[in-house]
């Protein structure tokens, strides 16, 4: 029996909260970790304890950070149990292995290393503590190499085959799996975001003291750290989002055609859409201003390729629903206990299509017996809506343009020695402390939304995936769920506002007690 529609979409945005929710902490641990293993390496090797105080200082921040993202994981995680079931009977074999090394590889050691990193100031030398912290960066993103090989695999499902005696998905390559070119542009792509999210919330707490003209030297090195860092994390995320274009472009069309809202494929080369209105009823773009030749060279990295549209995509995806369906009838037939050499060679033959035979499911109990307009709403239910991808996109990329403004600017003033006159940059690094997540959270909305309605792109429609569980079970898990996470997010928020008030001095070091005059257009961040 197929779980009703509202069991679906309240599964969908209970998963969506709660993803997206965690996601929020994800960041700024994958970035502020390198950032302690930079301030603490310049510390071992010049001793100035200015860098020893920046990397137990933006520590702390680092360890409530830690903790709330490890609290919102591990809930994110037990919803593959509880509300995907079938996805998680259907795929369990291979999307439960990166899951799994990344607890035993990754995750253990980032929370072991984590407790050293606190308490071993005392009890390990320079060099051994600093090898402690580069261990903590080092699983911290390793954390996030397997999360996102697992989740590169749903955009991208390779090394994996249905197996007709088990009626599951089954592992073929273990390789093909882990060097799944989505997965390692995903990777990639998204740490550097990351990268950027702790940059620019360094940036913008370094700014806020010097605004108020407190804890300059401190501030002015930690600035100096996160400018360096930022700039170069932000040039990673323009040329990486590249290159993620690129790969989207070969296996994710659909996704591509619908964040430009290219409804008819164009003679090559592609221009891209930057502003206009998707009209999803009458498939086209109103008030479209075009740029030539861009979607052709970043979708297709030539001149001469054309980019597909959403009309022509539509129908390739009929032909599929029809070619799915014998492999439906023969795996239903098999299941039956009808299992003949030939109905194997009929699945065989047309197995390649049977994610695109299950979309029929929404609009018949039959199949095989579907009727054209019922394999047309299927086809239709292939293609996202386009607006809200258009859109997030568009915004994700203007906010990645913001942040290499501020950035430059900052190391600019900084190598020109004229950054405390500059104070309109220091208000607008300390209001762009938020933006990189506004940026990253509509980056992941492009992903996973781009991605319907599959759950395993081409393989598992996200409408068969959900547990067979009651609407007001949902109701009330996704209603203690909001409740508990907004307690958490208010708890994040009081402890790093206090923190952040206090400062260093919260260190207790005796060296910022009372600082808070000196003039920081006269300190030396690189001192």
């Amino acid at each position: 029996m197929l779980p009703a529609a509202d069991v679906v979409e309240l599964s969908r945005l209970q998963f969506g909260l709660t993803a997206m929710f965690h996601f929020l902490f994800v960041p700024l641990t994958l970035g502020l970790s390198w950032i302690l293993v930079i301030c603490e390496s310049v510390y071992v090797m010049t001793r100035r304890e200015v860098y020893k105080d920046m990397t137990r200082f933006w520590g702390k921040l680092f360890g409530i950070n830690f903790a709330m993202g490890v609290t919102t994981g591990l809930t994110l995680e037990f919803q593959f149990g509880t509300n995907w079931a079938y996805y998680s009977h259907y795929v369990g074999d291979i999307f439960g292995v990166p899951l799994a090394i990344e607890g035993l590889m990754a995750f253990f050691l980032e929370s072991t290393f984590v407790g050293l990193f606190f308490f071993g100031w005392d009890r390990l030398s320079r060099v051994k503590h600093l090898m402690v912290t580069f261990l903590v960066a080092l699983g911290s993103n390793l954390s996030a190499l397997w999360i996102l090989i697992a989740n590169g695999w749903m955009q991208n499902p390779v090394g994996a085959e249905f197996n007709l005696d088990t009626m599951r998905m089954e592992l073929t390559s273990m390789a093909d799996v882990f060097f799944n070119p989505v997965a390692q542009v995903k990777f990639v792509h998204t740490v550097a975001a990351g990268y950027v999210a702790a940059a620019m919330f360094v940036l913008g707490v370094s700014s806020w003291y010097l605004l108020k003209a407190r804890d300059t030297g401190f501030a002015l090195r930690s600035f100096a750290v996160a400018a360096g860092f930022g700039m170069a994390s932000v040039l990673s995320v323009i040329v990486l989002g590249d290159e993620s274009g690129y790969t989207t472009g070969e296996v994710q069309k659909v996704k591509l055609a619908a964040i430009e809202a290219e409804w008819d494929t164009e003679a090559a080369p592609a221009a891209i859409t930057a502003f206009g209105l998707p009209n999803q009823e009458k498939e086209r773009t109103d008030y479209a201003l075009k740029i030539p030749y861009l979607l052709g060279l970043i979708a297709t990295r030539s001149i001469d390729q054309p980019v597909i549209g959403i009309k022509e995509l539509k129908r390739e995806h009929e032909a599929r629903i029809v070619n799915g369906i014998p492999a439906y009838d023969a795996l239903a037939r098999i299941k039956a206990g009808e299992d003949t050499p030939a109905l194997r060679q009929q699945f065989d033959e047309h197995k390649a299509d049977l994610g695109f035979a299950l979309l029929l499911k929404k609009y018949t109990p039959n199949v095989v017996d579907a009727t054209p307009q019922q394999i047309k709403a299927a086809a239709n239910d292939t293609i996202p809506r386009v607006a809200p991808l258009f859109w997030s996109f568009r915004l994700m990329v203007g906010l990645g343009m913001l942040f290499l403004f501020i950035f430059a600017a900052s190391l600019w003033f900084l190598v020109q020695r004229n950054l405390a006159p500059q104070r309109w940059l220091l208000r607008l690094a300390v209001f762009a402390i938020p933006l990189p997540w506004v940026a990253i959270e509509a980056g992941w909305f492009v992903a996973e939304y781009g991605r319907q309605p599959w759950t395993i792109s081409g393989v598992l429609p996200t409408r068969l995936s959900a547990s067979a569980l009651d609407a007001s079970q949902l109701h009330f898990s996704l209603i203690g769920l909001l409740g508990i996470y907004t307690l958490l997010f208010v708890i994040e928020m009081y402890l790093m506002l206090k923190y952040i008030r206090l400062g260093p001095a919260s260190l207790n070091t005796g060296r910022y007690h009372g600082e808070g005059s000196a003039n920081p257009a006269t300190e030396n961040p690189h001192a």
